[in-house]
C-alpha cells in the first residue's frame, strides 16, 4: 500500500474503544456536547467540522473495524443505537458517519488484506471516509455515469456525483464507477488528490448540514491498490446494505425521540388545555395523553425492532450464508419502515399536540419535521413493503443492493 500511504496525513492517534458498553458512553457523553448547538447550526447552516472532529478523536469512527484488524467489531445493533444518540443530539452528525460505515462493511467483504490492514488501520487512527457515490441524470439510482479507465499502473476517475454526504468532511473520498465492464469498483482517494473538486451546493430543507453536495471528478489519478471490486459485494449473500440501511434507521429513531422529548416538554411547560377539556393543564387531556402514550410505545417497539435486526445482521455476519443475509435483509427492511413511519409521526404529533405557539421560527422546533422528511427519502418505504411481502408469498429472495 506504499502507493496509498505517501498520499495521506501523517498518522493521528485517536482513542482506542475497548468494549461496546464504552461505545455508548462515548456516543452519550458527545451527544450532550452535540445537542446544545444543533439548533444553531441547523440555522445558520453552521457546518459541524469541529463536531466531526471531536468524533473522530473519540473513536466511535473505529467501533466497527474487525478485532484481526485491532478493532473491537461492535454488534449492529450497538451501531445502530450509537447512532441513534447521536442523531437525538443532532441528526446532521448522526448520517454524517452513515457512509463512513457502509465503505468499511464493504472493505470488510471485498478489500484485499493489504487493504484491510490499511484502511482498517486509518479509521482506527480517526481518518473519515466520505462517500461520491450517488449522481443525478441517470434512469435510476442504481445507473451510474462516472467511469474508472486504465491508466498505467493505476486508474483515472471521470463523473460528477451528488448527495455526496461527509466528503466535505472527509479524510477520503471514497468514489464509485464503472469500469471498462460496467463493473462497480469503489477508489479510496486522498481528499487533497488533484481533480477532485467540492461544492458546498446542498440546499436541502433538512439535514441541512450533512454536506451533502456535489464531487466532481477530473483525471483523478488512483493507484491499482486502491481500488475495490465492490460489484462482487453483491454477487453473493451479503450484509452491506443491511448494515447501511440499519444506520439509517437509527437515525430516523433518533430524531424521533428528539421530537418526542420536545414534545413532553412542550407539553408540560408550555401548552395551553384545549377550551372544551375542562382540565387545568394541557399535560392533564386524556387525548393528549393517549396520544403520547401511543407514540411512546411505537418508540419502543421500533428500538426493540431495530435492535432485532442488528442481532440478524451479527448472526449473518459471523455465518454467512444466503439464509442469514436474507433474514438480515427482511429484518432491516422492517426496522427502516418502522423508523420511518414512526420518525414521521413524532415530527407531526410534536406540532399537533404543542399548539400553534410552537410553530415560532425562533424555537425552530420544525428542523425535526425537515430533518425527518428529508431523511426518510433515502430509499422509498414502499418497496420494502414489496420486498418483504414477495418473499412469504411468493418465495422471491429480496434483491441484492445496498438499499437492502
Amino acid at each position: 500500500m506504499s502507493s496509498v500511504t505517501t498520499l495521506v496525513q501523517p498518522p493521528k492517534v485517536a482513542n482506542r474503544i475497548a468494549s461496546e458498553e464504552e461505545a455508548l458512553s462515548v456516543a452519550r457523553a458527545l451527544a450532550t456536547e452535540f445537542a446544545g448547538g444543533a439548533s444553531r447550526r441547523d440555522f445558520e447552516r453552521a457546518l459541524p467540522h469541529e463536531e466531526l472532529d471531536r468524533l473522530s478523536d473519540s473513536g466511535l469512527l473505529a467501533i466497527t473495524v474487525p478485532a484481526e484488524y485491532g478493532g473491537i467489531d461492535v454488534s449492529n445493533a450497538v451501531l445502530a443505537e450509537v447512532t441513534a444518540i447521536l442523531s437525538e443530539a443532532d441528526s446532521s452528525i448522526g448520517q454524517i458517519p452513515q457512509n463512513h460505515f457502509y465503505i468499511l462493511e464493504a472493505l470488510r467483504h471485498d478489500g484485499s488484506e493489504a487493504q484491510k490492514r490499511f484502511y482498517f488501520g486509518r479509521a482506527l487512527a480517526g481518518d473519515r471516509f466520505g462517500n461520491a457515490l450517488s449522481e443525478v441524470g441517470t434512469k435510476t439510482v442504481g445507473d451510474y455515469n462516472t467511469r474508472i479507465t486504465p491508466d498505467g499502473a493505476g486508474f483515472r476517475i471521470n463523473g460528477r456525483k451528488f448527495y455526496s454526504t461527509g466528503v466535505l468532511f472527509a479524510h477520503w473520498v471514497t468514489v464509485f464507477a464503472l469500469d471498462d465492464q460496467d463493473r462497480l469498483t469503489m477508489s479510496f482517494v486522498p481528499r487533497d488528490t488533484d481533480g477532485i473538486e467540492i461544492v458546498d451546493d446542498w440546499d436541502g430543507f433538512g439535514q441541512r448540514t450533512t454536506g451533502s453536495g456535489t464531487t466532481i471528478l477530473r483525471d483523478v489519478y488512483v493507484p491499482a491498490d486502491a481500488v475495490v471490486p465492490h460489484q462482487k459485494g453483491f454477487e453473493r449473500p451479503g450484509t452491506i446494505g443491511s448494515v447501511g440501511q440499519i444506520i439509517h434507521a437509527g437515525v430516523d429513531l433518533g430524531i424521533a425521540r428528539a421530537a418526542f422529548k420536545e414534545l413532553i416538554g412542550y407539553v408540560r411547560d408550555k401548552a395551553r388545555p384545549w377550551m372544551d377539556s375542562g382540565v387545568e393543564r394541557a399535560a392533564d387531556d386524556p387525548l393528549t395523553i393517549a396520544r403520547v402514550g401511543d407514540l411512546a410505545i411505537r418508540i419502543e417497539a421500533a428500538e426493540a425492532t431495530v435492535e432485532r435486526a442488528g442481532r440478524k445482521i451479527d448472526q449473518a455476519q459471523v455465518s454467512l450464508n444466503a439464509d442469514n443475509a436474507v433474514a438480515a435483509t427482511l429484518a432491516v427492511a422492517a426496522a427502516k419502515v418502522l423508523t420511518t413511519e414512526l420518525v414521521i409521526d413524532a415530527t407531526n404529533v410534536l406540532f399537533e399536540l404543542a399548539g400553534t405557539s410552537a410553530t415560532k421560527r425562533g424555537l425552530n422546533l420544525e428542523r425535526h419535521w425537515r430533518n425527518a422528511r428529508t431523511h426518510t427519502l433515502h430509499d422509498p418505504v414502499r418497496w420494502k413493503y414489496h420486498v418483504v411481502g414477495n418473499y412469504h408469498l411468493n418465495d422471491v429472495i429480496p434483491p441484492k443492493n445496498g438499499a437492502l
